[in-house]
């Protein structure tokens, strides 16, 4: 793990990339943070977390880091051990932490809920939707207080580099670190949308989708098929993660649309049950 510290003092804020190996926009956008010559107002941690896995081109050497937390110090695992390494480190900080993905184009976040912290945040990040993963946050980082992680585009992208350095720079702003514009970089409100279960991925050769996450899937749509054979939509729900092969057991999570962060309710049509699916042609 390396560790970089700008400014004078104890840091309070830390923004972590790596935590995956075959994740690079974190790092990129860290290294280019460094070269900046940064004039901070609170002092900072940088943090490249799985340098083993990111030599490697991997996403992880024994165990997903982001899976992994805790962790322990006499973990039999590189990344268990890690991840006690990490939690240490960073404790009592305002954290950011930069993933890609393989599902979506676009910035998103994600928190564990949307507390006052993520309230005072993510407005000020120009991402296209918000996602509470509370139920599916165990041996996460975001399942810690503080923290705020994006998906800052498809994994390996040039674009998913740069999402990742505007970002860490919004956020900067937003903690206090750089002086900078406080205005929201929207003209629109944030939505806010929650992971209600996941899509189960049947066991096949070939997975297709058909559907754009954040964008509702109405009953009886095709969403998605495993060789040939199509997922169809029992509920409406809205797609989040959803992908061919960013998962191996499954194909993403089915979400609600529960709000938006300047405080407006949806209607009742976009507020969803959860979704169960059949597989068979409809």
């Amino acid at each position: 793990m390396r560790v970089e510290t700008l400014g004078d003092g104890t840091p309070e804020v830390a923004i972590v990339g790596g935590i995956h190996g075959d994740e690079p926009c974190g790092v990129i956008a860290i290294e280019a943070l460094l070269e900046s010559d940064l004039s901070v107002e609170r002092p900072i941690k940088l943090i490249v977390a799985n340098e083993r896995a990111l030599d490697r081109d991997v996403r992880y050497i024994d165990e997903d880091l982001n899976r992994a937390f805790p962790g322990s110090p006499e973990a039999d695992t590189h990344e268990g051990r890690l991840a006690h390494e990490l939690l240490s480190e960073i404790r009592g900080c305002e954290i950011l932490s930069l993933h890609s993905t393989q599902s979506h184009p676009e910035p998103f976040a994600l928190v564990e809920e949307l507390d006052g912290y993520a309230r005072s945040v993510c407005p000020y990040l120009s991402v296209e939707a918000l996602v509470e993963t509370a139920g599916y946050s165990g041996g996460r980082l975001i399942s810690y207080p503080n923290v705020v992680e994006l998906e800052c585009g498809h994994q390996g992208s040039r674009a998913a580099a740069e999402h990742a350095e505007r970002l860490s720079r919004e956020f900067l702003v937003a903690v206090g670190v750089l002086s900078g514009d406080t205005e929201p970089p929207r003209h629109h409100p944030l939505s806010v949308f929650r992971l209600d279960q996941r899509i189960p991925k049947p066991a096949a050769e070939q997975y297709e989708v058909f559907a754009e996450n954040f964008e509702r899937i109405p009953e009886g749509e095709r969403f998605a098929a495993a060789d040939g054979e199509p997922l169809v939509a029992e509920y409406p729900f809205y797609p989040i993660l959803l992908s061919a092969y960013g998962y191996r057991n499954v194909f993403g999570y089915a979400g609600s649309l529960v709000g938006r962060l300047d405080g407006e309710q949806p209607s009742q049509s976009s507020v969803d049950d959860p979704m169960r699916t059949n597989r068979g042609s409809r």
